[in-house]
């Protein structure tokens, strides 16, 4: 009989996801879900809507004016992002 030793269960996780062609996805929905950390409950607030398919994230805000300031700040948001994720996973941010 074949010995196999223990494994961690993110260890595990991680080879399903590789397995199932599933980790750009799982990475785009950790993108959405870290959208509050990243810019804070003040802006978070004037968000209605996150969307991301190719390295695209829309953003649907309330706020003119937030949107504007946000288009301004567009490189540094997703320098942020990736960084948080870990991976170049986001190249655009579509705030509408």
């Amino acid at each position: 009989m074949k010995r196999t030793y223990p494994k961690q269960v993110g260890d595990i996780i991680g080879d399903l996801l590789r397995k199932e062609n599933l980790e750009q996805q799982w990475d785009e929905h950790r993108v959405l879900d870290i959208w509050g950390e990243i810019v804070g409950p003040g802006i978070n607030r004037y968000t209605v809507n996150r969307a991301i398919s190719k390295g695209v994230l829309t953003v649907w805000l309330t706020s003119a004016p937030l949107r504007n300031e946000l288009s301004l700040n567009r490189s540094l948001l997703i320098r942020r992002i990736n960084e948080a994720v870990g991976k170049d996973i986001v190249t655009n941010i579509i705030f509408l």
